[in-house]
C-alpha cells in the first residue's frame, strides 16, 4: 500500500454491452488502511453519456478533473460540437504525456458513447498517457486485479444494459468482498441511448 496509485484505495469497473455501457465506483476515500470518507465519487460525468473514472492520489485526481471540464469547455467552445469519447480519450492521453517527466498519480478511464455512430466506447490509460480502447471492460484502482479476475467472469458479448447492470454490480460487491481498500459502497451507472440510471450497492462497511 505504499504505492501512490493506491495510496488511497478505490477501484473503478467500467463494462461495454450492446449499445451501452456501465461505469461502476466504489465510495471510499482512505490512506492506506485509514477510511477518511465514504461517499467519494471516483466515475464523473464529463458531457453527454461521457464519463471518466479516476483512482489514485485524491490531489491529483480533483487536479486532473477540473484540468478535463476546462478543455472539454474549451473544446467545445472552438468547435462548436459536442466532444466525443474519442476525442476526450486522446486529449487525456495528451494532457497525461505532457507530465510524463512529472506525473499525475492518477489511474484514468474513459467510458461515453458516441453521439453520432451511437456505439459504446471505453478505454483506459497508463501513467504516462498510453491510452488504449478495449471492447470488453477495463478496471482501474487498488482492486483491479480482483476487478479483471471477476469481469472474465460475469463479461460476455452483447449484453442487454439489465445484464450489464448486473454484471458490473457483481464485479463490484466481488471487489468490496476481496480488496481492504475498497469498500463502503457502490454506485454503478448504466448508460444507453435513452439515458443515465444509477444503482446505488449496499456492501460491508468495514
Amino acid at each position: 500500500m505504499s504505492d501512490p496509485y493506491s495510496l488511497h484505495g478505490g477501484t473503478v469497473v467500467a463494462m461495454r454491452g450492446k449499445d451501452c455501457f456501465c461505469i461502476a465506483n466504489d465510495l471510499r476515500l482512505g490512506s492506506q488502511m485509514s477510511t477518511i470518507a465514504t461517499n467519494v465519487q471516483k466515475a464523473h460525468l464529463i458531457g453527454d453519456k461521457l464519463f471518466v473514472g479516476l483512482t489514485g492520489f485524491n490531489c491529483d485526481t480533483a487536479t486532473f478533473v477540473d484540468k478535463i471540464k476546462q478543455a472539454k469547455t474549451l473544446y467545445e467552445l472552438e468547435e462548436d460540437r459536442p466532444m466525443k469519447p474519442k476525442v476526450l480519450a486522446h486529449l487525456i492521453s495528451n494532457m497525461q504525456y505532457q507530465r510524463r517527466f512529472g506525473p499525475y498519480l492518477i489511474n484514468v478511464l474513459v467510458a461515453g458513447i458516441d453521439l453520432t455512430s451511437k456505439k459504446p466506447f471505453i478505454a483506459g490509460s497508463d501513467a504516462v498517457g498510453g491510452m488504449s480502447e478495449f471492447k470488453d471492460f477495463v478496471c482501474v484502482g487498488a482492486g483491479d486485479e480482483f476487478a479483471l479476475a471477476s469481469c472474465e467472469t460475469f463479461w460476455r458479448p452483447d449484453l442487454t444494459a439489465e445484464q450489464l447492470t448486473e454484471a458490473t454490480a457483481q464485479v463490484m460487491l466481488g471487489v468490496i468482498e476481496r480488496d481492504a481498500a475498497t469498500g463502503w459502497g457502490a454506485i454503478v451507472y448504466t448508460v444507453t441511448q435513452s439515458g443515465i440510471t444509477s444503482h446505488a450497492l449496499k456492501c460491508r462497511l468495514d
